[in-house]
């Protein structure tokens, strides 16, 4: 099962105040970089198609699942695209 961006960052961040606890220094302060920000902000999509996920391992299991590397070529493009325009933005 995947999590959705917003929530496996909170998890993070939750993760790292525990382990800081106590020896945090409280004049310290964090920059993220537009993309970590764009990410966190919800810019990765967190559907999950359980359908979907149980017909592509049925089909690995039997043998029959096509791997279209241009497909996945053209949308890999698309996702660096989409996140240098909001990047820019």
């Amino acid at each position: 099962m995947r999590l959705p961006a917003a929530e496996t960052a909170k998890a993070g961040q939750a993760q790292a105040a525990a382990a800081t606890a106590g020896a945090a220094d409280p004049s310290a302060t964090v920059a993220l970089s537009s993309t970590a920000a764009t990410l966190l902000s919800g810019g990765a999509s967190g559907e999950f198609d359980a359908e979907k996920v149980a017909r592509m391992s049925e089909a690995i299991a039997s043998g029959n699942f096509k791997i279209n590397a241009e497909a996945i070529a053209d949308k890999l493009i698309a996702n660096a695209q989409e996140l240098l325009v909001k990047v820019k933005t």
